[in-house]
């Protein structure tokens, strides 16, 4: 819904205390963390194209003719070494966490724990079935490291805490068991922060992000350790439901499709995303994308008289999530709310976290203009509220 005028935020949603003037405004006034922003150019390629796969069979040509795009094109973003999959199946995130825990994880794990999402990974390898979890706990805002301990088997963390805008480096364990898997849950980061494949074993994450596209879906990238270590649970008599195996949802991922099915909508947006990426520079320019749109923001808040960066250490700052901290004297909330009625939406913080902040998402489709505009808002903003 891009925004460009004050006129046409009034039509949606009447006229706000605070009027912001309509050459400050963003010309796309979303900024939210998921679902995130869409491109005009995806919306329009599924308007004609797109629109003919709907209410078509996802067993049939059309639909596996996309799964196969998405999963070469993935391979192609990530620079997958030989041997490593796209494997795909229904629910986002959450419910991999639960497919990782029955279907992957086996004995002792250890997890990265600094913020919600990384907690509730943590707390699905707690399966009853599985062995203990050693949680390396940060500050919320800050980040722990991962320890190579004699006796874990798996090692999960998120790349980029959503909640807090906290950011780990996708990087091997040295030193951990060589039968071990790492976890990345990439779900936030995936498509808009570069890394190197060969370091993790599984790449998990959802569309609704750097990807631009909409949920019901979790995408993983898969080491042939990974894939194996599947396979061998796949084999004993451990229970696992169907929606929940990971071994079904490789075979399936084989044969291009899902178990049950699909958001087609989701996938053409997805693969519309993973074109575009692929054919601007790939990853490597994603990244660059990123890292100059959240800069804005940090430097802006490290100039400010009434605002900070929540994650102090500038080496633990996301580029695609920025959380920025106010003043007490300053309400975030009442900045957010009239951001809100002028059209600029999606800035509140992360319910749980419970800060006077914002949290803006700058992932690879966003403009650095409309950044740009966003900071000259909240300047309004901040001078009309006294």
């Amino acid at each position: 819904m891009p925004l460009s005028a004050n006129s046409q935020a009034t039509k949606l949603i009447g006229m706000p205390e605070i009027v912001i003037p309509s050459n400050l405004l963003p010309k796309d006034g979303r900024f939210g963390c998921g679902p995130s922003i869409l491109r005009p150019e995806q919306l329009a390629a599924f308007g004609s194209a797109g629109a003919a796969l709907m209410g078509t069979s996802h067993r049939q040509k059309p639909i596996k003719d996309t799964v196969s795009e998405v999963q070469s094109g993935l391979l192609e973003l990530f620079r997958a070494p030989k041997g490593y999959e796209i494997v795909l199946g229904n629910g986002g995130s959450t419910a991999f966490w639960d497919v990782a825990a029955y279907s992957l994880a086996e004995g002792n794990s250890q997890a990265l724990v600094h913020g919600e999402f990384g907690a509730k990974f943590a707390k699905a390898l707690a399966a009853p079935f599985l062995g203990s979890v050693d949680i390396q706990k940060g500050e919320v805002g800050s980040r722990s490291e991962l320890v190579a301990t004699a006796g874990i088997n798996n090692y999960a963390y998120p790349q980029n805490e959503t909640s807090t805008g906290v950011v780990t480096p996708v990087e091997k364990v040295e030193g951990a068991d060589q039968e071990s898997i790492l976890l990345t849950d990439a779900t936030s980061a995936a498509g808009g922060i570069d890394f190197e494949a060969s370091n993790t074993d599984v790449y998990y994450f959802a569309p609704q992000k750097n990807f631009g596209s909409d949920g019901g879906l979790w995408l993983a990238l898969m080491s042939p350790k990974a894939i194996e270590r599947a396979a061998k649970i796949a084999a004993t008599n451990r229970y696992i439901p169907e929606f929940l195996s990971l071994q079904i949802a490789i075979d399936n991922s084989r044969l291009n499709q899902t178990l049950n099915t699909p958001a087609i909508s989701t996938l053409f947006l997805l693969n519309e995303q993973i074109k575009w990426i692929n054919s601007s520079g790939g990853l490597t320019w994603a990244d660059a994308k990123t890292k100059a749109s959240s800069k804005l923001l940090y430097d802006w808040a490290d100039a400010a008289s009434f605002a900070s960066a929540f994650v102090a250490n500038p080496k633990h700052r996301s580029q695609v999530v920025v959380t920025i901290d106010f003043d007490e004297s300053i309400d975030a909330a009442e900045i957010a709310k009239v951001l809100r009625a002028n059209g600029v939406v999606d800035v509140d913080p992360y319910r749980k976290l419970g800060r006077n902040q914002l949290r803006v998402a700058t992932f690879t489709s966003t403009d650095q203009a409309d950044i740009e505009a966003l900071l000259a808002c909240i300047d309004y903003v901040v001078a009309e509220l006294g």
